[in-house]
């Protein structure tokens, strides 16, 4: 079913950005394999001036480089027989650990129940060695840093688990995250506006391309081109959890590439049961939602509203930005958002993206679960 002049969709999309949700959006919706609406609204930028959201808008991805960055490269390497998910990092990371994470697994930190704290502001203390330094630096706090809760026992969602990851791909393919992505994934398929951020834009693009977020104390600009996340900033641009800027265009290509490959439509970069296996709710910990990289619905104030079937995943970030894919239904919304922008304390997204959601199922007639 087309959506394309679909206006009440239209309709909510500019009222998400007259209602100040957010300064601007990009929307684009799949089904079936084909896409069926795609729309932008509002603003990327307010200051120093306004200039409209475009097709091409480049967007600070923020936490969507956890599952389209760091899980790609893991499943990558699983598929391969380089890795295994129940491997424990002592047998992948260079060194003796620390007793309490030399049994860490890759699923456990892939599932977000590896005992691993949510956040820390590790900028505030690496920012103080050269740049060469820092990843070093931050490496040796992950071991030091006492686990909250016992492996697998509990679930917190943790960027610092992805950070290890991180370390896992630059440790098992001798190249660093980005040059990984970039030779197995994104170059072949000829993706040039999703990259992992540098602290700098890159010379192929001119700043007016990119969505702002937020006007920083800390760095005292608007950050514009330059990765939002303090930790990802002092890191040099990026990490396992955050860095990724790319497009709806670029986000929705990655993401129908694993639908393909779960459906069994293509094998080429990966078998089809590994996405299906990266796909499935691992259950470790009664009651958790997550798959390996990848959230699924909650029973209630789901994310992905009230229409999406058990056999969902998707992922969210900070910046504003989500994607979420029913695999039973076989539809893909891609929602990014500049919401940060001038400052991360409008939270008005948390409410207006189900409802968005649930508009978009509704018209595609899927309206009961």
């Amino acid at each position: 079913m087309r959506l394309e002049r679909n206006s009440r969709i239209k309709n909510l999309l500019k009222q998400g950005a007259k209602e100040g949700v957010y300064p601007g959006a990009a929307l684009l919706v799949g089904h079936k394999g084909e896409r069926v609406f795609s729309r932008e609204a509002g603003h990327s930028s307010f200051v120093p001036h306004a200039d409209k959201i475009r097709k091409d808008t480049i967007f600070d991805l923020a936490s969507l480089t956890k599952p389209l960055a760091t899980t790609l490269a893991i499943m990558k390497l699983i598929d391969g027989e380089s890795l295994y998910l129940d491997q424990p990092l002592q047998s992948l990371l260079r060194g003796t650990l620390p007793e309490d994470k030399r049994k860490l697994t890759l699923r456990l930190l892939l599932s977000h129940s590896a005992g691993y704290v949510d956040w820390k502001p590790f900028y505030l203390e690496i920012g103080k060695f050269p740049l060469e330094e820092r990843k070093k630096e931050l490496r040796e706090r992950l071991l030091k840093i006492p686990l909250t809760y016992q492996p697998g026992k509990e679930t917190l969602y943790s960027d610092l688990g992805f950070m290890m990851l991180e370390w896992v791909v630059e440790e098992s393919t001798d190249l660093p995250l980005n040059r990984f992505i970039e030779q197995y994934f994104y170059n072949p398929l000829l993706i040039e506006r999703t990259f992992l951020s540098n602290n700098r834009c890159p010379p192929r693009f001119e700043e007016d391309q990119f969505a702002s977020t937020e006007d920083c104390s800390w760095r005292k600009k608007v950050m514009k081109g330059y990765v939002h996340d303090e930790n990802a900033y002092s890191l040099g641009g990026y990490s396992g959890h955050a860095g990724l800027f790319g497009t709806a265009e670029d986000v929705y290509l990655l993401v129908d590439l694993l639908r393909m490959h779960f459906l069994g439509q293509r094998a080429d970069y990966f078998k089809p049961e590994t996405v299906r296996t990266f796909f499935s709710r691992q259950d470790i910990v009664s009651g958790s939602t997550w798959a390996l990289g990848w959230d699924t619905p909650s029973a209630q104030n789901s994310s992905s509203g009230r229409y999406f079937s058990t056999s969902s995943v998707g992922h969210l970030g900070f910046t504003g930005t989500s994607v979420w894919m029913d695999l039973e239904e076989d539809i893909i919304i891609v929602f990014l958002s500049n919401r940060i922008h001038p400052t991360r304390n409008n939270k008005k997204i948390k409410a207006f993206r189900p409802e968005i959601h649930d508009l978009i199922m509704e018209e595609l007639g899927k309206n009961s679960n």
